[in-house]
């Protein structure tokens, strides 16, 4: 995959987290607070907690961190499957924020 390639379907990735946020604020009263700075989204929960999403543009990666830990994405071409083959982009996301935000989240392309 090209940078240019990598870069539009990172950015389509970002923007579907940022609208994710914005579904579940409008439908819900999670308050998931969604701050994003260049190449990175930090979601906020109301405990505190956080989940970082940042883009790794010299591997073509996309990192999520979480309480549970960190987890490294690349696009197959279809979607944004885990390096360690821990499933993904947003299966995981949804699962983490549902977690950290202590009620069912919904995260998706």
């Amino acid at each position: 995959m090209t940078d240019p390639e990598y870069m539009d379907h990172a950015e389509a990735l970002l923007r579907a987290v940022e609208a994710s946020c914005d579904r579940i604020n409008d439908a819900t009263d999670a308050d998931v607070d969604s701050q994003r700075v260049g190449g990175m989204v930090t979601l906020t929960f109301r405990n505190g907690s956080q989940i970082i999403v940042n883009l790794q543009k010299p591997l073509q990666e996309v990192w999520l961190a979480a309480k549970a830990g960190g987890f490294h994405y690349r696009f197959d071409g279809t979607r944004w499957m885990d390096t360690k083959g821990q499933g993904e982009f947003f299966e995981n996301l949804t699962l983490q924020a549902s977690h950290q935000g202590g009620q069912p989240l919904t995260f998706s392309a």
